[in-house]
C-alpha cells in the first residue's frame, strides 16, 4: 500500500468477516476435504488422529452457521473504496470483523492464541 503511494495510487484493504459464498459452502468444503484427506499418507493421518477429519467438518459447519448471507456489506465497502474521493485505508465488513477481529489484532499474540 505504501509502496504505491509514490505513484499516486491509493490502496484500500477490505477485511471481511465470514460471509456465505460458494467458497465456503459445506458441499464444497466436504468434497474438497474428503478428496484431500484420501491423498494424505497413512502416517500423517495417524499423526492427526482418527477423528480429525470428522471434527474439522463439524467445526466448519458451526462456522458456516455464523456466516452472514448479506454480501452487500462487502460490496458496499468495495464500492466506497473505488468511488470515494478519499477512500479509507481499511474497510471492515461484517459484525465479526468489527467486533472480534479488529480488537483481537491489537492484543498480544499470547492472549489472542488463548482466546
Amino acid at each position: 500500500r505504501l509502496e504505491m503511494r509514490s505513484f499516486g495510487v491509493k490502496v484500500s484493504m477490505i477485511e471481511p468477516g465470514y460471509f456465505k459464498t460458494q467458497i465456503i459452502s459445506m458441499e464444497n468444503m466436504e468434497k474438497i476435504s474428503l478428496s484431500l484427506w484420501e491423498k494424505v499418507p497413512e502416517e500423517t493421518k495417524a499423526s492427526y488422529g482418527p477423528n480429525y477429519l470428522k471434527e474439522f467438518l463439524v467445526e466448519s459447519r458451526k462456522v458456516q452457521k455464523r456466516c452472514s448471507p448479506n454480501l452487500r456489506l462487502v460490496t458496499d465497502c468495495m464500492e466506497h473504496a473505488l468511488t470515494s474521493r478519499h477512500p479509507r485505508t481499511r474497510y471492515s465488513a461484517g459484525w465479526d470483523a468489527k467486533l472480534l477481529y479488529i480488537p483481537l489484532s491489537y492484543l498480544p499474540s499470547a492472549l489472542t492464541d488463548f482466546i
